[in-house]
């Protein structure tokens, strides 16, 4: 089975394009303290550009239901993706009240971190695992790091799962390898600065696994 990927953090048509060449899942960040973020108005206008066949992913830390309302005036995502404190019990409210899918991260730095995703089997269509932030991070996610992919090795989980933190060209193959993902979710990868994709990079990624 062929590995998909998630470009995040696309704020320009430049971007959009370029990941538009082979990125199964196109992330939008509403996260307002991250240099990705992009307003409702510019992912709606982005939006209208995402080929039918890729999914778009509306990235929240903690949002309330005014924000998430916001967005849905403006276009329909095909996931939410919570990245902050959420717990399941709001994860399964979203669901409902948004008629929308949820992808859950959790921050790994260990092998007990992915014990977070169990509550959330029932609820969430999809889990994320992402690094744990440096001390002193700002981000929940997107902080150019990542964990030892050998703590994926042999489990299984009762979602399909993003293997997330720190990808990039050089090492997305040997991520994937040791991990044994089938779905990785891509950020800081493909920036020559933070919240700065550059084309050129995505599309060096997306040919790494084909």
């Amino acid at each position: 089975m062929p590995v998909k990927i998630k470009i995040c953090g696309i704020k320009t048509k430049e971007g959009l394009a370029a990941a538009a060449k082979g990125a199964a899942f196109i992330g939008f960040n509403f996260y307002r303290a991250s240099p990705r973020y992009v307003y409702p108005e510019q992912a709606e206008q982005l939006s209208h550009l995402v080929p039918p066949s890729t999914k778009i992913v509306a990235v929240l830390v903690d949002a309330d239901d005014a924000s998430i309302e916001t967005i849905f005036e403006r276009f329909t995502p095909d996931y939410l993706q919570l990245h902050g404190k959420e717990t399941p019990e709001r994860a399964a409210g979203l669901k409902e009240r948004f008629r929308c899918p949820i992808i859950r991260a959790f921050s790994i730095g260990e092998a007990r971190d992915f014990d977070a995703a169990a509550p959330f089997e029932g609820i969430a269509s999809h889990f994320l695992f992402d690094a744990r932030p440096p001390p002193g991070a700002l981000l929940p996610g997107g902080n150019a790091v990542n964990f030892d992919w050998k703590l994926l090795q042999g489990r299984s989980f009762a979602r399909p799962w993003f293997l997330a933190g720190g990808l990039n060209a050089r090492n997305l193959k040997e991520a994937v390898e040791l991990s044994g993902a089938q779905l990785v979710d891509i950020s800081s990868g493909v920036e020559r600065a933070p919240g700065e994709k550059n084309p050129k990079m995505i599309e060096e990624v997306l040919r790494v696994l084909q």
